[in-house]
């Protein structure tokens, strides 16, 4: 069904890279969102009036609910796709993140509803009429929704969308509520349990952790979450095939949105290489990061010696010097300067986040192991964070 509803309504489906096409994703995830969620709300609703089930009752508003995020999911991709403008120049993508935001907070308020009424419920228990209808209700919706939540899912990871992912955990939970809910109403017809609110309760508070969950997903990329590993490998790997780049350092990745991901980063090479021609590679690399990676990328050119005697002697001791107090400790953009009493080694020293209170001990035990009686050298260190770094071995 899911491919047959992308080859009918999403041109070049197959195409998830392109941005038309991710929103055609979106926009079909939440026409049918809306569509179920509307059917399923009024049949549910009837099931509750005729039996004076809560749960149900509750179950049917949670349905509303869910046709509202479908709508914000629909609302969301659609004003993501915004071009960029002179007020916001790097696009609107970010409004996806919202819109699954927005769901989130959705899916607490229905919670909070629910705990309520359900505990109301604990106190005044009533009797559930059951009947066949409410059962073939219930477990229609069960299907329908199980149905959904695989939907979602499989298009949340085509084009990775935390939006959809929530929306497919919004369903998920809904197949759980409803079977808890279908239980209940089993137990208090064959075993005259008044368990309707207890079971109510406890869908309630599963909805309630499901939806800081999602809160929790949706807000960290909002306040600028680490890259993900995968795409920092493809762009250090990208750069660092040019057999001209040395290393590299200070790779920041900053995320505009699905779609809309720019990055810098510091490429070493040779000061003994023609610098016009090390800038055409770098052009090079930005065009291929554009094109393949679908990453803006600004490259800062980096020319380091690399046929100074002293200073690559004194490059590899310290190297292997800072490897010996930690393995995780890296070194870039060494170079030396020389006085006639002294000369200074000055460097970045890359260091986990573990270790920023440790910046003084650090710096002492590297000076301790590069003296030597012929000739002083004093090291000046800039501390840098290790999640922005990787260098070539």
């Amino acid at each position: 069904m899911t491919q047959l509803l992308l080859r009918l309504f999403v041109k070049d489906h197959s195409n998830t890279g392109d941005p038309k096409v991710r929103t055609a994703y979106g926009k079909l995830a939440g026409f049918v969102g809306i569509v179920c969620n509307l059917l399923l709300f009024a049949g549910k609703l009837l099931a509750g009036i005729l039996s004076g089930s809560v749960a149900i009752t509750a179950d049917a508003v949670n349905n509303l609910s869910d046709a509202s995020s479908s709508l914000v999911t629909l609302l969301g991709f659609k004003l993501a796709e915004r071009p960029a403008d002179e007020e916001h120049p790097y696009g609107h993508a970010r409004i996806e993140y919202l819109s699954g935001l927005a769901v989130a907070a959705l899916i607490l308020i229905i919670g909070v509803e629910l705990a309520k009424n359900s505990f109301a419920k604990i106190l005044h228990p009533e009797t559930v009429a059951f009947s066949f209808l409410t059962l073939g209700i219930l477990i229609a919706s069960i299907l329908v929704k199980l149905w959904m939540a695989l939907f979602c899912r499989t298009l949340g990871k085509r084009i990775d969308s935390t939006t959809l992912t929530a929306t497919a955990a919004d369903s998920r939970n809904d197949v759980i509520t409803t079977a808890a809910v279908l239980l209940g109403c089993l137990l208090g017809h064959f075993f005259d349990l008044k368990i309707d609110g207890y079971i109510g309760l406890l869908v309630a508070l599963f909805i309630l952790w499901s939806g800081i969950g999602i809160a929790k997903d949706t807000i960290s990329p909002l306040l600028g979450k680490q890259a993900d590993p995968e795409l920092v490998r493809r762009i250090s790997d990208l750069i660092l095939s040019h057999e001209k780049v040395l290393g590299i350092h200070d790779l920041m990745v900053h995320d505009y949105g699905p779609g809309q991901c720019f990055a810098s980063v510091h490429a070493e090479m040779a000061a003994t290489d023609d610098p016009l021609t090390c800038h055409d590679i770098l052009d090079d690399i930005e065009r291929d990061a554009l094109r393949e990676l679908r990453v803006h990328l600004v490259i800062h050119y980096d020319p380091i010696v690399t046929d100074d005697e002293e200073l690559n002697r004194m490059h590899a001791l310290v190297e292997k010097e800072i490897k010996a107090i930690d393995p995780t400790l890296g070194m870039h953009d060494f170079r030396m300067v020389r006085g006639p009493a002294h000369t200074n080694l000055i460097f970045d020293l890359v260091i986990p986040f573990s270790m920023a209170d440790q910046k003084a001990e650090l710096k002492r035990r590297i000076d301790e192991r590069v003296q030597f009686e012929n000739k002083r050298y004093y090291t000046v260190i800039t501390f840098d964070e290790a999640s922005h770094n990787q260098l070539k071995a």
